[in-house]
């Protein structure tokens, strides 16, 4: 039996709403009975509800790293706030008597066995294992419609560089809007949504001067783009395999969505990991048009920190969980990398938590980079690919935090080198703000996390601090 945390139920709602109804269950004594299995792997009640009779929940723990969670009762959601108020009993502490699992679960038990029996027989065969056909005829025409597209893009970059940011109107802005449209027709979503973000900046510039800047940069991305898609593509139509770039981020940036599969077959999967998230936040990404939510975890083993991404498009929110902050270490039995630099992203199906240890909390201030130049070399070295990801993450050890008399803050490292802080715009949310919150010992000598962003009007490097470490203390700024 896994540990179960209120941090790891949490995790398995379907939304906030589930989870306040849930412990309004429990909290109404509402659960007329909770029992547990022999061995601890099924948990199992009644509870009151609106029908004539109790309803009958469970949560199966016989797979820990994949729990089932059942009810009887006619709720869509799954899991049901029934299921979830058991979870959260018997986190809690209520008391759970021992009884014989029922037959209804042993039978849905039996039938789920049975089909691991079949995966597994069919795996040994090489059934599963014979990779998904591709169509190579199709997929040169879409490489083709790629150049195209990129080729359509080139023009409309250079046109705007010709003629000048200033010189842009509402015609010109309206040519942009309908090149957003066409790059979906030639499979560019990447190049799709860095247009868009293009277009964005340039009507919020006529405000704002300084954004004239931001939309130079942008064109310097997207020209990178152009270039780097056309060589990749191009080479691409040359290989007989047509095989995918799996070394850099070119692929995502044409729009390819990776597969696990696909990941585990280019050797970016390991197995038992551990990690633990450092911090969490979610954003709008207008550009994208949906909601991002982000999560920095740090591998316990290697000290590597790595990204969790999902995407919430504007038209499925309702249909699509939110992730959230989670405050227990995870074992992971497959751990998929995806192609890139630092920070890279990582995603996994199964996970099992446990409680982490103070003496593991405090061993994590242990590897914070103590030098702030050797940490901006590496965050600029990655900045100057305009492809790679603009706002790396690192965990750096401070020795004091200060603050001038203009009221701005910057972090000081053993050797007295200085590191701004602001906010910056990924998150659009500010942590700066709560530093005087913070008490003053836990920001000397202390492990933090902090997101780079580099302002091209100021030339300056700049970082937001995200989480602080100091002992077993873990004081999240952002969650």
């Amino acid at each position: 039996m896994i540990e179960i945390t209120e941090s790891y139920i949490d995790s398995l709602a379907p939304n906030s709403s589930a989870i306040k109804n849930a412990q309004g269950l429990v909290k109404k004594r509402s659960f007329v009975r909770f029992n547990r299995s022999q061995d601890a792997t099924l948990l199992f009640g009644e509870c009151s509800g609106s029908g004539k009779s109790n309803y009958q929940c469970s949560a199966d723990f016989i797979h820990p790293e994949k729990p089932v969670l059942r009810c009887s009762c006619p709720s869509r959601q799954l899991p049901c706030k029934h299921a979830l108020g058991l979870l959260y009993a018997y986190a809690g502490g209520a008391e759970f008597l021992e009884a014989e699992v029922p037959e209804d679960i042993l039978s849905k038990r039996e039938k789920a066995e049975k089909r691991e029996e079949q995966k597994t027989k069919q795996a040994a065969e090489g059934i599963e294992t014979k990779p998904k056909k591709v169509n190579k005829s199709a997929l040169k025409k879409k490489i083709q419609a790629q150049l195209d597209g990129l080729e359509l893009l080139e023009k409309l970059a250079l046109s705007l560089i010709r003629g000048g940011l200033a010189t842009i109107d509402k015609k010109v802005l309206k040519t942009i809007d309908e090149h957003v449209k066409q790059m979906g027709n030639y499979y560019l979503t990447g190049a799709q949504i860095e247009l868009r973000q293009l277009s964005l900046l340039l009507k919020q510039a006529s405000e704002q001067d300084e954004l004239y800047t931001y939309a130079m940069e942008q064109l310097t991305l997207i020209h990178a783009l152009v270039r780097k898609g056309r060589a990749h593509l191009t080479a691409k139509l040359a290989d007989p395999d047509l095989a995918l770039d799996h070394e850099s981020t070119i692929e995502e940036w044409l729009g390819h969505a990776w597969q696990l599969d696909q990941l585990k077959a280019c050797g970016l999967m390991r197995e038992q990991v551990e990690l633990v998230q450092l911090a969490y936040f979610s954003y709008d990404d207008q550009a994208r048009q949906e909601l991002v939510d982000l999560g920095y975890w740090l591998e316990l083993s290697s000290g590597d920190i790595h990204r969790t991404i999902q995407y919430r498009p504007y038209k499925a929110l309702k249909h699509m969980k939110e992730e959230d902050s989670y405050f227990d270490a995870v074992q992971v039995s497959a751990l998929y990398t995806y192609p890139g630099e630092m920070n890279r992203r990582v995603r996994w199906e199964d996970m099992i938590p446990r409680r982490m240890e103070l003496q593991e909390i405090e061993s994590l201030s242990k590897l914070g980079q103590r030098s702030f130049a050797e940490a901006i070399k590496l965050v600029k070295n990655q900045l100057k690919n305009p492809l790679s990801d603009r706002n790396p993450v690192m965990l750096l050890h401070v020795s004091e935090v200060l603050q001038n008399e203009q009221g701005h803050y910057a972090l000081v490292d053993q050797a007295g080198h200085h590191l701004a802080l602001e906010d910056i715009t990924p998150s659009n949310q500010g942590s700066v703000e709560l530093l005087p919150y913070i008490p003053a010992e836990q920001l000397s000598d202390a492990t933090m996390l902090v997101v780079f962003e580099y302002h091209m009007g100021s030339g300056r490097l700049v970082a937001q601090p995200l989480t602080i470490i100091k002992g077993a203390d873990m004081i999240r700024l952002l969650y």
